[in-house]
């Protein structure tokens, strides 16, 4: 169901890391686009003591630091800074809402609101909000992640955010579902006729999920110790990417129909049981070594106290349903590894006979890899014969076909994820956020493989940093004769 644009909008969380890197240059760049409506005001909040003037001060100076060159253009961000205001607020004290409701004035026509706070403020904003009159059948809300830790807290919170806003004006916000190539994934499977007959247990072999980082904990410490690399990105983006991969086609482009078949995907992940997870699972955490050739400490320095959270984590995974039968999906993610990447690899099976075998001719399966990032392309790998005679034996090689995103739509924009999904958000399209029975499926999933690893006492094996992850994880795949992409 599509909404009405609204005209106002409230960030949460208005002077934090999120809004300085992605929110405010996301909101101007629609704003010099004017893809925004006319009259949008927005509307910052937290608990730093500023006015509107120094808040314009701030967004200026998180514009001049994020934005990049040829984005800047001094008359839209003068224009863009007048739609900003902002009132302090203390999210746990009731009494401060009445003041924000007044700052934001007259909603009666729509309200969107950004939320991007510490899990425990939920409850407390979400009372100050109805206190104040800001929780009304034309607000909507956005939230941003950790949506809990489990799937109890998960519920908590959504029955929390329930009781104000019911679920067609709650936008959970997965911001890897604003990523071009991720959306591209829908174009690949669904705009063309190519994949699709091959897009099961029949044509496809395995499916190799990497989301890698080189970065550390990079003063998310706190955060990140209590969460760890299973919470933090397989619990949402990586499932999300399986659902992308594995959905069923939908009836249509639109946000019941597509999240109704990731729901089904996330159903159908087999569990893994307590026995299974030392077979299934393996975590990791980040020692000394080098990256990118600089000499970086190990996690427990870093973090300044021993602990046993995972940096690193490998699962092998099943959807069991007709399409997937057999086909392992291997999804690795981690900090402080050889390189900064996310991509799908999807390897499909080898052909059932090869005419070329007894001329020398080595055949490699077709390998589908859709990278995210750094770059963006789709690139099959598809065997071709090389130029020559061929008196000593047929010679082939493996060659790419590509479609680099960047290279093909050079003239297009490249848009921050967020820019997508604020906009979504604005004009109300759920399409790309997902919906209360996506998180909960996806929870108890992820915590079936934490009660396995308590259950089994697994402590994360170290790796050196600059490395792909513990050995264990490559033998995870080299079992079954499959080898990690790199």
């Amino acid at each position: 169901m599509m909404h009405q644009p609204v005209g106002k909008l409230l960030l949460f969380g208005a002077t934090g890391d999120l809004a300085q890197r992605m929110l405010l240059p996301s909101l101007y760049a629609l704003h010099a686009d004017g893809l925004l409506p006319a009259g949008l005001t927005i509307t910052g909040t937290a608990r730093s003591e500023k006015d509107d003037q120094s808040y314009r001060e701030f967004a200026r100076h998180a514009l001049d630091e994020f934005l990049p060159a040829d984005r800047k253009d001094d008359s839209a961000v003068g224009s863009f800074l007048e739609r900003l205001s902002y009132q302090p607020l203390d999210a746990s004290d009731i009494n401060g809402f009445a003041a924000l409701a007044e700052k934001v004035g007259n909603i009666s026509g729509g309200l969107a609101i950004f939320l991007s706070t510490a899990p425990w403020l939920f409850g407390p904003t979400i009372e100050g909000l109805k206190s104040a009159g800001l929780a009304g059948d034309n607000v909507r809300i956005s939230l941003e992640k950790p949506l809990g830790k489990d799937l109890a807290s998960s519920r908590e919170i959504n029955d929390l955010v329930a009781g104000a806003f019911p679920e067609d004006r709650t936008f959970r916000i997965d911001h890897y579902l604003g990523k071009e190539t991720v959306q591209n994934i829908l174009a690949l499977r669904f705009g063309n006729s190519l994949f699709e007959p091959v897009w099961n247990a029949q044509g496809i072999d395995h499916v190799q999920i990497t989301v890698s980082e080189t970065v550390g904990l990079e003063g998310r410490a706190g955060f990140y110790d209590e969460t760890g690399a299973l919470r933090d990105m397989v619990q949402n983006h990586m499932l999300q990417l399986v659902a992308l991969i594995a959905m069923e086609p939908p009836a249509r482009f639109d946000g019941t129909a597509i999240r109704d078949e990731k729901v089904k995907v996330f159903r159908s992940l087999r569990k893994i049981s307590a026995q299974e997870t030392p077979q299934l699972t393996v975590t990791g955490q980040y020692g000394g070594g080098a990256v990118k050739g600089e000499i970086v400490r190990d996690y427990a320095s870093d973090l300044e106290k021993p602990s046993s959270t995972e940096t690193f984590v490998a699962i092998k995974a099943h959807v069991d349903n007709w399409r997937w039968q057999g086909v392992p999906f291997y999804l690795r993610t981690g900090k402080r590894l050889g390189e900064r990447r996310s991509e799908i690899v999807i390897q499909f099976k080898p052909v059932p006979h090869s005419i070329f075998a007894d001329r020398g001719g080595m055949l490699q399966p077709n390998t589908l890899v859709i990278r995210l990032q750094p770059e963006e392309y789709v690139r099959l790998l598809v065997m071709a014969k090389q130029p020559g005679l061929d008196r000593e034996g047929v010679r082939l090689r493996e060659v790419p076909l590509n479609l680099s995103l960047d290279t093909e739509f050079a003239s297009t924009p490249r848009r921050i994820a967020y820019e997508r999904l604020l906009l979504d958000l604005i004009e109300g399209d759920p399409t790309l956020f997902v919906r209360r029975d996506e998180v909960e499926a996806q929870w108890e999933w992820i915590d079936g493989i934490r009660a396995g690893w308590e259950a089994n006492d697994i402590k994360p094996r170290p790796y050196a940093s600059g490395s792909w992850g513990p050995s264990a994880a490559i033998a995870l795949t080299e079992r079954d004769g499959v080898t990690w992409n790199e």
